[in-house]
């Protein structure tokens, strides 16, 4: 049961990535956005965490989406500032570099 269940979250994580990249290069930008955005995993992982143990869990996984939810957008504001000055590969790894430093900041601050 168990490898049934990580297949689906691939094939559903696969189907995720796919869209949003064939969306993304069709200059279909918001659409790709709605589709990467779209809490699919999220509520997927939220039910999974609720079936294996509860509600406990789940309100705290939660939590942590919104701690981490400023480091996110801090790195999104990093590419959209960075890329036009810099190039695609700087502002990915400095936005990367960015958001690691805050979430663990965050993660271990806490």
């Amino acid at each position: 049961m168990e490898s049934i269940k990580l297949l689906f979250y691939f094939i559903l994580g696969g189907i995720v990535v796919s869209l949003t990249t064939y969306f993304g290069s069709e200059n279909k930008s918001v659409l790709a956005a709605f589709i990467a955005m779209f809490p699919s995993v999220t509520v997927l992982t939220l039910s999974m965490i609720y079936l294996e143990t509860g509600i406990r869990p789940v309100l705290s996984y939660i939590r942590g989406l919104l701690l981490l939810t400023p480091a996110w957008i801090l790195y999104l504001i990093c590419l959209v500032y960075i890329a036009p000055r810099h190039g695609f590969w700087p502002a990915l790894a400095s936005g990367v570099v960015l958001y690691l430093v805050f979430a663990g900041l965050i993660v271990f601050g806490f």
